[in-house]
């Protein structure tokens, strides 16, 4: 095909039209190479997402351990949790420590 059957072809006239090739640069530009191209925004999107939801996950943390601050502030829940987790005790008693046989096969598959 000669370069005057190409100019004939109504596709090629569409495409060689000013107009649709600016616009067509135009649009490959914005979406990849400028500064606030298209990927850059779908990654910040992402990013967006991913902190939203360490937000929310740290706000229940942070309200879990409110609970647990007010529960401590009674000194009966604070001698509770220091027997139960570290196994404290008073100067006049002894601790004995019950392990059952469910347990201990639980501890050596873990």
């Amino acid at each position: 095909m000669s370069l005057k059957e190409w100019r004939k072809k109504k596709w090629f006239k569409i495409m060689t039209n000013t107009y649709i090739l600016v616009l067509t640069i135009f649009v490959i530009w914005m979406a990849f190479f400028d500064t606030n191209s298209l990927m850059i925004h779908l990654e910040l999107e992402n990013e967006i997402d991913k902190l939203e939801k360490e937000k929310d996950f740290l706000k229940n943390e942070i309200a879990k351990d409110k609970e647990i601050l007010e529960k401590m502030s009674d000194e009966k829940e604070l001698e509770k949790l220091a027997r139960e987790k570290y196994y404290m005790k008073k100067d006049n008693e002894e601790i004995f420590l019950i392990e059952y046989e469910d347990s201990l096969k639980n501890k050596h598959n873990e």
